[in-house]
């Protein structure tokens, strides 16, 4: 146990097992005492003993064999995005790629094509016989295939969201420059686009699609609709919500209802949003939530994790997913992202420290860690930096070129230190 305890203190530091009994325990932290500990010094580790006669042990598994998905296992599903923003650049066609996901995780999520401007189809909803909107699957299909062929979870993302869904669809006869239609055909079309995605996945790829998020990003705490107990999003960068203008903000509990009349009952519904961690926003996230779920519609909480190497605080995340705990719903970091501002090797040692610390206190909040929140699914958005031309994330576990950064090695660590 006190060699246990050394190796523990070794690789995530005082501070970090500081923090770690604190979430264990549900004690508040503050910046002041996390640094305090951290300006303190190990001497030695070590206790004095006698010597005695070596003993056989069993050899430590080789890093290069360790998947990052069994040392989670215990505790929730560890997740990867399936990038692309065409099929000619989706990075379920990438061999390499797909191998390592296979190997490290257990969960994906579709970045961009399962999102409602790549499966809906202006030409032909034009001319549907019911005046409902016609989708095409092809953008995500081979993934869904790749998932059931493999045994991992998808994450599916997201089925009602102001951004990347076309103009068209809220408009007369589907034309670009129509009028927007009134609420009660919006309405329809929301529920045939939902049942339809719905109906697809669970028949054609049953089991595959474990939870989705239903709404993303509806709460804007800055310049929501003041008139809505969840200050509900009007527009984003200037651009109108048309969910919103169609139908007002009741398009947030309607999307969840429609959802749970046509989602498995083992299929998890989730609301999805990012700067979670700013204490206005979270209260007005808090309020959406605990509606949806006193009406029974929703099962848990998604927050992005778009993070910096040094903000949000710890403090600052850790109370954030307690007070989304206190509605008794799963959370799940859905797209961990912890960029660096120069490609060099002390910022990519940070990056990986960030990590680290951040695996150590999720494991000290979880249930099966020994906390109060039930953390079911962690997901970085994407497996590799710069995996297509043009793309600038250097948010990854691996470099271009498939190698391993000192994040995954940071994770190896952890995972094989606390969890």
């Amino acid at each position: 146990m006190f060699k246990k305890l050394v190796k523990t203190i070794a690789i995530i530091g005082l501070s970090g097992l500081f923090l770690l009994q604190a979430a264990c325990t549900g004690n508040e932290v503050s910046s002041e005492s996390v640094s305090t500990v951290e300006e303190e010094q190990v001497v030695s580790a070590e206790p004095e003993t006698e010597s005695v006669e070596p003993t056989s042990v069993e050899e430590p598994e080789a890093e290069e064999d360790f998947a990052l998905k069994d040392g989670c296992a215990d505790y929730f599903l560890l997740g990867v995005g399936i990038n692309g923003s065409t099929l000619e650049n989706l990075t379920t066609y990438d061999e390499e790629y797909m191998a390592l996901v296979k190997k490290h995780f257990n969960s994906v999520t579709m970045s961009n094509l399962m999102k409602s401007c790549y499966l809906l189809k202006q030409e032909e909803s034009k001319s549907s016989e019911d005046g409902m909107p016609v989708l095409d699957f092809t953008t995500i299909d081979d993934t869904l295939q790749w998932c059931m062929d493999n045994g991992v979870k998808m994450r599916g993302h997201t089925l009602v969201w102001h951004t990347q869904a076309p103009g068209w669809f809220f408009r007369e006869g589907y034309k670009d420059d129509g009028k927007y239609v009134d609420k009660e055909t919006m309405l329809a079309r929301m529920e045939s686009y939902i049942k339809q995605v719905l109906e697809h996945v669970q028949t054609n790829y049953p089991g595959v699609i474990y939870c989705w998020d239903v709404v993303n990003e509806a709460v804007d705490p800055d310049k929501g609709d003041k008139d809505s107990f969840f200050m509900c999003r009007t527009e984003n960068g200037g651009e109108e919500n048309p969910w919103y203008m169609t139908i007002g903000p009741e398009y947030v509990e309607a999307a969840f209802r429609f959802a749970r009349q046509y989602a498995d009952a083992d299929v998890k519904l989730f609301y999805n949003d990012f700067n979670t961690y700013e204490s206005l926003k979270r209260s007005y996230i808090y309020k959406l939530c605990e509606d949806l779920k006193a009406k029974g519609l929703i099962d848990g909480i998604g927050m992005q994790g778009y993070w910096g190497l040094d903000y949000p605080n710890t403090t600052t995340i850790v109370d954030t997913i307690k007070m989304f705990s206190k509605l008794d719903v799963e959370i799940q970091i859905t797209e961990l992202s912890v960029g660096v501002d120069e490609e060099t090797p002390e910022e990519f040692e940070k990056q990986a420290k960030r990590y680290k610390n951040i695996f150590m206190y999720l494991k000290g909040l979880d249930t099966q860690g020994g906390g109060n929140c039930n953390i079911t699914s962690v997901t970085f958005f994407g497996l590799k930096d710069h995996y297509t031309e043009g793309d600038k994330t250097n948010a990854r576990l691996f470099d271009k070129d498939n190698n391993p950064k000192p994040a995954f090695d940071a994770l190896v660590e952890i995972f094989k230190a606390v969890y």
